[in-house]
């Protein structure tokens, strides 16, 4: 069977992409990174200082290089930030360079799971619960347009979600390498 390729999580904030990204390059022997994280690294600064200083739109440029280099690299597995969707090159590219699993979750385990995170910009507002259900109807069409497979977390271990994760990306490898039809649209998505 053809080696699984790159490996990118896409969704909202509060999903679980850094915890299940993690495991899930450990369990398959990967390099792991999380764009927020390479940005803070690089940046020498976290990501609320980058958009209090530079706006969302200078963080989105940052992103943009980051998603364009790390893609490019082979048996990864990324953890791409909630907006990263939101620039048009970002989705062509994580579409064409890998496999995009959109991880999904209701809003209000997104609220139970960001409640005391301060590290994130777009809930420091009077109702972080109107701002998570805006950004996701603003962004719940481009992470399925871009996505290759969706995945569940609500109520579910970073265990159980791995092994989904696993599942359905060997499915689609074999697939893939049969030349059969790789949008799993035979897949309950």
């Amino acid at each position: 069977m053809q080696a699984l390729p790159n490996l990118f999580l896409i969704g909202p904030m509060g999903t679980g992409k850094s915890t299940i990204g993690r495991t899930l390059a450990a369990e398959l022997h990967r390099d792991f990174f999380d764009s927020d994280h390479v940005i803070e690294k690089r940046c020498g600064c976290n990501i609320p200082w980058i958009f209090d200083v530079e706006g969302e739109a200078g963080f989105r440029l940052r992103e943009a290089q980051v998603i364009d280099e790390i893609t490019r690299y082979q048996g990864i597995v990324l953890a791409t930030g909630g907006g990263a969707v939101m620039h048009p090159t970002n989705r062509r590219l994580l579409r064409e360079r890998g496999v995009v699993i959109y991880l999904s979750t209701t809003i209000e385990q997104q609220l139970k799971r960001t409640a005391r995170d301060r590290n994130r910009p777009l809930l420091q507002c009077e109702n972080p619960e109107q701002r998570l259900r805006e950004l996701l109807e603003l962004r719940d069409p481009l992470y399925r347009d871009t996505a290759t497979l969706i995945v569940s977390t609500d109520r579910r271990s970073p265990r159980s979600v791995v092994a989904e994760i696993r599942r359905r990306t060997r499915r689609y490898a074999s697939s893939a390498a049969r030349g059969c039809c790789t949008d799993l649209s035979g897949y309950p998505l």
